[in-house]
């Protein structure tokens, strides 16, 4: 199982949210760079950056950190947050991202979404089912759609859709552990690449999920609070590889 930190971005700065709400906003570091390199240097492979400015802006806003990630470091990156045209993914990928992440898009705007599908191939576009009471939510999370997530994501897995990050928003920044019930309804429902996101407030909640199933897990909140050390990470990454 993938170990995949995140790096939540506001005005060039590492940040956390609690359930999504920005008035929430907590700064960890002013430079992401830094952060990332720290990553890095644990032994992690993965990153999972959230552009937040542009999930409220609705286009891609932070790409020029993006790029400064890809530069500096080695690690594989996938990016969200604000991606709602063709421009804004061609400046992504062209910016970095090994990987991007639709989630709004592809409520909004399917077509666009699932074009990015056969232009780029289904290993480069990860679809994001962020949810609330199981509602899909877009928009950096501040809407709710009537669109049952396990639904949602059946429907995109027919289409070709083969990665698939999911967020439980109510637990999101909460550290009150992972939603395991729904990452296993999913699992039982269709065979996908799931990677959990939110709750993770201990490293056995990384055990977890790995025995569900689950192909990755986002850990953000959980780092900077000094919850789950770097060491323990590294430990977990070099004992279940």
């Amino acid at each position: 199982m993938r170990i995949i930190p995140a790096i939540d971005i506001i005005d060039g700065k590492c940040v956390r949210l609690t359930k999504g709400d920005y008035d929430t906003k907590k700064i960890y570091n002013e430079s992401p760079v830094e952060v990332a390199k720290e990553f890095q240097d644990a032994g992690i492979e993965y990153l999972h950056v959230v552009d937040l400015d542009g999930a409220k802006s609705k286009h891609i806003v932070n790409y020029n950190i993006l790029e400064q990630i890809a530069v500096k470091t080695n690690l594989k990156i996938d990016f969200g947050g604000g991606l709602k045209s063709d421009e804004d993914a061609k400046i992504a990928f062209e910016s970095g991202a090994n990987q991007i992440t639709g989630g709004s898009i592809a409520v909004k705007n399917p077509d666009v979404f699932i074009n990015w599908i056969k232009e780029y191939g289904a290993d480069k576009i990860i679809l994001g089912a962020d949810c609330k009471n199981r509602k899909i939510a877009t928009h950096g999370w501040m809407e709710t759609s009537v669109v049952d997530v396990v639904e949602f994501i059946v429907d995109y897995v027919e289409i070709g859709i083969t990665n698939v990050i999911c967020t439980d928003v109510a637990k999101d920044g909460m550290l009150s552990g992972t939603s395991n019930k729904l990452y296993k309804e999913i699992l039982d429902t269709t065979r996908v690449n799931l990677i959990a996101s939110g709750g993770v407030a201990v490293i056995d909640d990384l055990y977890k999920v790995k025995e569900l199933g689950c192909e990755g897990v986002i850990i953000g909140k959980a780092i900077y609070e000094n919850r789950v050390s770097l060491k323990e990470l590294e430990n977990f990454i070099v004992s279940n590889s």
